[in-house]
């Protein structure tokens, strides 16, 4: 059995799909990835959008963004089905999961960089509700200010 890594599916349907049509094209990207042993983590469907450049005719399109996890093998076979769909005018396949592992390390080492410097400070290692009012409250005053301007 081989790792399951974590990828990310962004495709754009064509603006002429209709409802049914997304959906069947749903449905059939989550039979490619179910039937594989994989799992779909998370779907974002950003709806109909204008499109940064035309591509062919199309001027908008269908933004759906999954996140899903399975073996590699599997991607190849989604890029495949991908391309010769008529429906999808655009799509890519991203593997995330080490980009999320190095985001999570960075986290980490600057919240136990804050923790070390408040203890350091005599402060206690979490800020306090208090304090997490009074900088949200800053926040707030600081964009408060740009909006005058």
């Amino acid at each position: 059995m081989t790792a399951q890594k974590q990828y990310e599916l962004v495709y754009i349907a064509s603006p002429d799909a209709t409802e049914d049509q997304l959906t069947e094209l749903q449905s059939l990207i989550e039979g490619i990835v179910t039937k594989a042993s994989g799992t779909i983590d998370k779907a974002d469907v950003w709806g109909r959008r204008r499109l940064a450049y035309q591509i062919g005719r199309h001027k908008e399109g269908h933004y759906v963004v999954l996140l899903f996890s399975c073996a590699g093998e599997l991607v190849k076979e989604l890029d495949r089905r991908l391309k010769v769909n008529d429906t999808i005018i655009r799509h890519l396949i991203v593997r995330v999961d080490e980009e999320l592992q190095k985001a999570a390390r960075a986290k980490q080492r600057r919240d136990d960089e804050t923790r070390r410097r408040r203890v350091a400070r005599g402060l206690p290692p979490e800020p306090t509700p208090e304090e997490l009012m009074a900088k949200q409250a800053a926040l707030d005053n600081q964009d408060d200010g740009e909006m005058e301007r």
